[in-house]
């Protein structure tokens, strides 16, 4: 009888091991996987040429074209200079973005904290 307790005290203590050493594993793997897809999903700024700019209440408007493709961002007011190459932090993109004080409609804009540095 002692003898036999005492095997079923081993197997289950084995068992025991087994199962949380597979359950770290999984944990780790998790963690692994979300953090390669959140550092996948998220974008390093918006970069491009400025070929465009205007400030108004507070915000500066910069036309950016990079690849043939132009993207409007909204900062914070900011010293910013035409010809130049920046990077913007990413941001919320709205589309048909309407701004009463420069009275005008924007097909997409993105709202930026501000340049990357």
């Amino acid at each position: 009888m002692k003898k036999t307790l005492r095997v079923v005290c081993v197997v289950s203590c084995m068992l025991a091991v087994a199962g949380l050493s597979a359950a770290a594993e999984t944990k780790s793997a998790g963690a692994k996987a979300k953090t390669e897809k959140s550092s996948q999903a998220a974008p390093a700024g918006l970069t491009g040429k400025v070929v465009d700019t205007m400030d108004s209440a507070g915000y500066t408007y910069v036309q950016l074209e990079q690849g043939g493709k132009k993207t409007w961002v909204a900062v914070p007011e900011t010293k910013v200079t035409k010809g130049k190459t920046m990077t913007f932090r990413p941001g919320m993109e709205m589309k048909n973005f309407e701004s009463k004080t420069l009275k005008r409609k924007f097909d997409s804009i993105v709202f930026s904290d501000g340049v990357v540095k």
